[in-house]
């Protein structure tokens, strides 16, 4: 029985709809945590009452003469954020947005160096508040605006993004910060793009948010409709008739303009159905002239602009060898129908594989390796190799390797352990720079290109709460290698024993140690500096190593 056809003989949609738990399981003890997932189904209906809100706030900090606004988050809590300042962009007049999500002490002092006190603002946005890296740069920022700023002055700075109740909104009170503004406690943090995580940040930049919503809405109202007429419901039956074919690879190819939503629908997907050894693979593919060299694992999604005419003929030619499904967009708000899109189709996914979309049982698990990194209690893999200053360690199912004489070999495990319908993943632990980040993605285009196998290049921590979910909890597909350097650049976390470096690196070890214990093809490159050349050099040996 094709996906569609169990959609429409569970009355699936309906059901999702009415928030029915059972819809993704049957266990008791499951039916309440599920029903407190459930939240987001009617977010579009409800986001215009939260306009007024966030559009006076945003007026408020303009005329206190905002010129930067910095949010402070991870995975749910910054992805839609910073996928529609990539996309929509700030309107003129409006401050710019910059999202860290990352604890990388480059990227923090490239901020403490390009912003201005006065006219700065921060957004501390985490669902829990208990997020060990938006709680560790709040540290930060917070003494650093106390440098120039009396507490009360200081704490006008920072507003708060948070559920009700939460620890972050008794530190809010605390440290006597502007506001806080409520998310839904019923809404995990991917399915969050419009409630308060993402909209109070497109409102201070000045989206349009009556478009971006009104198009959230109409999209709603469709995946409320039969399956057969459901954008949602589609879109789920594509992903899972796929997957039983073997396409378990989904496949996005977007017009320039959209590619940054690739980011969040990576989180969405990944996170959600990677899990009980099942799980899709959300690959984002950067160079759209490629496509026809994909193998048999991968199904294609391509979201274009209505006049990319380049991209049009290009779904013509793929479709030929793959499943293939396309989305036209006319204008950049209507990714808030996207969100909306995706999110009921992958939920709908989750239904079909017989899943908990609404959790995630292995992030913790890294999480936790973290601290032990940090208490000196984590047993780390060890180097087995220095090449001219990088180090190489091999872990998990690569750990009987014998040590390499260059860079290549030690490479090499990647091209010859991956077998047909593996994927490699690049999880680079860098600063968040495009000098570092382009040389991997036209290497990750070239691997890709050569094999027809799916590459995922990675930036660590943000994939900590993302995919790393699928990493440990879905199928044993991956041949992962973690890239980490030995940068001398660092920032003191006030009131913790650690600096933001060592936070850092130890969150690159934990999920090298957490690879292993899942018995995953793991290994390390620690690099000596992160220099663009450095890193240039590792991208060029890795294109070549890996069919280039």
């Amino acid at each position: 029985m094709d996906a569609m056809q169990r959609l429409i003989e569970t009355d699936a949609v309906k059901r999702l709809k009415e928030r029915d738990p059972l819809l993704f399981s049957d266990e008791v003890d499951m039916r309440q945590k599920i029903m407190q997932r459930l939240g987001w189904t009617d977010l579009a209906q409800t986001a215009t009452g939260r306009i007024p809100l966030v559009t006076n706030l945003a007026k408020a900090l303009v005329d206190e003469g905002a010129r930067d606004i910095v949010l402070l988050g991870m995975g749910g809590s910054s992805l839609a954020a910073l996928t529609m300042e990539r996309i929509v962009g700030s309107a003129p007049g409006m401050p710019r947005l910059h999202v860290l999500d990352t604890t990388s002490p480059a990227s923090v002092r490239s901020i403490l160096g390009e912003c201005e006190r006065a006219s700065t603002f921060f957004l501390f946005s985490s669902k829990s508040g208990s997020t060990i890296e938006p709680l560790s740069l709040y540290a930060i920022f917070r003494a650093w605006m106390e440098e120039e700023f009396e507490r009360p002055t200081a704490g006008k700075h920072f507003v708060v993004i948070t559920d009700p109740g939460s620890s972050l909104e008794k530190l809010r009170q605390h440290d006597v910060m502007r506001v806080a503004l409520s998310a839904p406690a019923t809404v995990g943090g991917r399915f969050s793009a419009l409630s308060m995580f993402g909209l109070a940040p497109a409102a201070l930049i000045g989206i349009n948010l009556g478009q971006l919503i009104s198009h959230a809405q109409s999209m709603e109202q469709a995946c409320h409709r039969r399956p057969k007429e459901n954008p949602g419901a589609l879109l789920a039956a594509f992903m899972v008739d796929a997957h039983a074919q073997g396409a378990d690879k989904v496949t996005l190819v977007c017009s320039k303009r959209y590619r940054p939503f690739g980011l969040w629908v990576e989180q969405l997907v990944a996170e959600s159905t990677g899990k009980m050894g099942v799980g899709l693979v959300p690959v984002i593919e950067y160079d759209p002239t490629m496509p026809t060299g994909f193998g048999s694992d991968r199904a294609v999604i391509v979201m274009r602009d209505h006049d990319d005419s380049e991209l049009g003929s290009y779904v013509t030619q793929v479709t030929a060898q793959n499943p293939t499904l396309e989305f036209v967009l006319r204008e950049p708000t209507e990714i808030g129908a996207e969100f909306v899109r995706w999110e009921y189709a992958t939920a709908l996914v989750g239904h079909l594989l017989g899943i908990n979309p609404f959790d995630e049982p292995n992030v913790a698990e890294a999480k936790d390796a973290t601290s032990q990194v940090l208490a000196g209690t984590a047993e780390v893999p060890r180097a087995i190799a220095d090449l001219e200053g990088t180090w190489v360690t091999y872990a998990g199912a690569l750990a009987d390797q014998p040590a390499p004489a260059s860079l290549a070999e030690a490479l090499s495990p990647l091209a010859t352990v991956a077998a047909e319908g593996d994927y490699l993943a690049w999880l680079a632990f860098l600063p968040d720079d495009e000098r570092l980040f382009e040389p991997l993605r036209r290497a990750a285009t070239s691997a890709s290109r050569s094999t027809g196998r799916a590459v995922c290049l990675e930036m660590g921590p943000r994939y900590l709460h993302s995919t790393g979910q699928l990493h440990k909890g879905g199928p044993n597909t991956g041949v992962f290698l973690v890239i980490t350097a030995r940068d001398r650049t660092d920032v003191d976390i006030p009131d913790r024993p650690y600096s933001l470096a060592q936070l850092f690196r130890a969150q690159a070890e934990g999920d090298l140690v957490t690879l292993a214990a899942h018995d995953r093809r793991v290994m390390r490159v620690d690099l000596p500096d992160s220099s663009p050349a450095t890193v240039t050099a590792l991208a060029e040996t890795l294109g070549a190593i890996t069919g280039g």
